[in-house]
């Protein structure tokens, strides 16, 4: 049996927020998904991941900052769907990181999560 991808344990149904956006909506989108970080996406073309907004990076914000690119970390670390579950799992530990968008083409098309790879490797 082949080693799971991320293409078979990636939430295909992206969460996302554009740079644009107002810190107070990206901080209540999380909080009403129940969600920890999000993929920011370009303004025009949302599957162009740009950034990544964390809760740790909301609750950085410094005084006066009004929009998600103020915030957000510009630097990505991300995954192709062939990644293995072992792969990501270590990048999630070596980098100290919750989350990785996933990447085909350049192209957003899922998001793996530290749950995920734990519900892959170990069950419910």
């Amino acid at each position: 049996m082949p080693a799971k991808t991320a293409k078979d344990i990636m939430t295909t149904r992206v969460v996302t927020v554009k740079p644009s956006t107002p810190i107070p909506e990206a901080a209540r989108l999380l909080v009403r998904r129940k969600i920890s970080g999000v993929p920011v996406v370009d303004e025009k073309d949302k599957t162009k991941v740009v950034g990544i907004l964390t809760e740790a990076d909301l609750l950085a914000a410094p005084a006066g900052a009004k929009t998600v690119a103020e915030v957000m970390r510009k630097r990505v670390i991300s995954v192709s769907p062939e990644t293995t579950i072992d792969e990501i799992a270590a990048i999630l530990v070596k980098r100290k990181i919750k989350r990785v968008p996933v990447l085909e083409g350049g192209k957003l098309v899922g998001i793996v999560s530290r749950i995920d790879v734990l519900r892959a490797k170990y069950g419910e």
